[in-house]
């Protein structure tokens, strides 16, 4: 791959999913996670011709987590402009919709930062190191935090939250 646009736009086409999806990760809205991983991919085609193309994913992904959590530091500014309609999940996409919102509202219960290290530690499958340097702190930090957020996950998440997620009572009709 070159400095070209053509170079870009593949590795956009190889890695654009993957971004919004540890942006939704972080953010639990699929929308902000959308603008979030734009937002970082356009920070890096404003300098792609001057990183390195080996690079060029951790150096996105490393804007992605710095944007979000800028985010979080800066006052929310949202305006409610009305009720948006309820469409109805299909029922063959109910499980994994439930999936979804079972493991958005556990990283919910975390801090900003615990949820960072989590996403960057097991979702992008950083080393501790990786991440300590990503994020400017110690690898001591990233260890504490990062047993600290799991400590936090196995107290929010429990056996009868899987199984009420997974099994159907049998006592009611679909």
């Amino acid at each position: 791959m070159g400095w070209t646009d053509d170079s870009f736009v593949e590795f956009v086409r190889m890695n654009s999913a993957r971004l919004q999806h540890a942006a939704y990760l972080l953010l639990g809205d699929r929308h902000l996670a959308e603008d979030a991983a734009q937002t970082a991919l356009m920070r890096t085609y404003a300098v792609w011709n001057r990183i390195r193309i080996e690079n060029a994913y951790a150096y996105t992904r490393k804007i992605l987590a710095n944007h979000v959590v800028d985010g979080w530091r800066r006052p929310i500014r949202e305006h409610a402009v009305g009720d948006v309609p309820d469409h109805p999940t299909p029922r063959d996409l109910a499980h994994d919709v439930v999936q979804q919102d079972w493991v958005i509202e556990a990283l919910g219960s975390l801090t900003p930062r615990e949820r960072v290290i989590l996403v960057l530690r097991h979702y992008f499958d950083l080393t501790e190191a990786e991440v300590a340097r990503e994020l400017k702190v110690s690898k001591g930090t990233v260890k504490s935090m990062n047993s600290r957020a799991l400590s936090k996950l196995r107290i929010t998440i429990t056996p009868r939250d899987q199984i009420s997620s997974s099994t159907p009572n049998c006592g009611e009709r679909p």
